[in-house]
């Protein structure tokens, strides 16, 4: 492994005295069962042909880490052994595996969190977030970024812009996921949206939106303080779910993205989308819903499904450091390794957006 190096007066101190700047450990919030976090120490890998070394600057706490954390389980996807959580992350690489350019050490980076086989039909087809055999961060039995360091795969690394802070790399992440999930809805310059669930996702997509020149985008929620956000963030129009709906104010739309997963909120969105136009299901909920095949068929509606993202990290990063998308802005909190168990109770809280752990930082509290 090549590794970081550091400057003397000017001078570059020798690759094999160089292996003292990185400890031989670090420490990891490590879920033992629903319930049960604790910090430990863990070897620091060893980047392996083709792999990145990265020390962690920042995660965000996603859903499916708090899921994970209260349940468990997400699906088939079950706890058996202890696990690392995280998945949104950025940091910088310190190292680096055979045929891995040295440069590229020092170099801040936004993590994509899933590295697929690259062989099967789906990777060939560049459809890799479908890849039967990805390894994901944080998802069983594969070990996730609440931790000092980890490695990946460098073409998953994706070099960052120095006007975006630690926080934003991580939640390039779930601003992938939508981004993705506009493109699946082709919005665009005069679209017109409406969203179910203004959570973190869905005040990303209203950026998204924004920045792809939609020019009415309309979200709803139960939560009057997420509403109040997804004004600050872009949305044109909010309605408050507890007591209207799309179809009694006679909204009609390009596209309709739900991040809510909340059934009788796709329910009513549907009704809402004009001829030709699209439904994109993002959020998880709901296991099973009825569709309106009459009015499906009748307006030629298209209706999919998203799963993750592909090709996104270099349009988010983009979009990020443009200034279109503000996710600094989204950060309500930060906390370290030591207190990720009450980072991961946090979306108790309706004001909470994007909570961070840096896993570099002793706690403050």
């Amino acid at each position: 492994m090549k590794l970081d190096t550091t400057t003397t007066n000017g001078k570059a101190v020798h690759e094999a005295e160089a292996a003292a700047v990185l400890p031989k450990t670090m420490r990891a919030s490590v879920l033992h069962g629903p319930g049960k976090v604790a910090v430990e120490e863990r070897p620091v890998p060893e980047p392996g042909p083709g792999d990145v070394l990265v020390r962690i600057g920042s995660v965000g706490i996603c859903g499916s880490d708090v899921h994970y954390y209260r349940h468990g389980r997400i699906a088939h996807y079950v706890v058996r052994e202890p696990l690392i959580l995280g998945h949104e992350a950025g940091g910088q690489i310190v190292g680096v595996g055979a045929d891995v350019d040295p440069a590229r050490v020092g170099q801040r980076v936004a993590l994509e969190p899933g590295v697929p086989c690259r062989v099967c039909r789906e990777c060939k087809s560049g459809r890799y977030n479908l890849c039967p055999d990805v390894r994901f961060f944080a998802t069983p039995p594969i070990d996730g970024t609440f931790a000092e360091y980890v490695t990946l795969a460098a073409d998953f690394a994706h070099p960052i812009p120095d006007s975006l802070s630690d926080d934003a790399a991580g939640l390039i992440e779930p601003l992938s996921v939508a981004v993705w999930a506009c493109a699946k809805a082709g919005v665009g310059a005069g679209s017109t949206v409406l969203l179910s669930g203004a959570g973190p996702i869905g005040l990303m997509t209203v950026q998204v939106a924004s920045a792809l020149g939609a020019t009415d985008i309309i979200i709803s929620d139960v939560a009057p303080a997420r509403l109040e956000a997804a004004t600050r963030f872009g949305a044109t129009r909010t309605l408050d779910a507890r007591t209207e709906n799309a179809s009694d104010a006679g909204i009609e739309v390009d596209a309709y993205i739900d991040c809510s997963g909340a059934a009788p909120a796709i329910a009513q969105g549907i009704t809402a989308v004009r001829p030709a136009g699209r439904v994109v299901l993002v959020g998880m909920g709901a296991d099973e819903i009825s569709i309106p095949v009459g009015l499906v068929q009748g307006r030629e509606l298209t209706i999919t499904g998203t799963f993750r993202y592909a090709n996104t990290y270099p349009t988010a990063i983009a979009l990020a450091a443009s200034g279109r998308i503000d996710l600094d802005g989204m950060v309500t909190a930060h906390y370290s390794l030591d207190e990720a168990e009450t980072a991961l109770s946090q979306d108790r809280d309706p004001a909470a957006m994007k909570v961070i752990v840096r896993p570099g930082e002793a706690s403050s509290r």
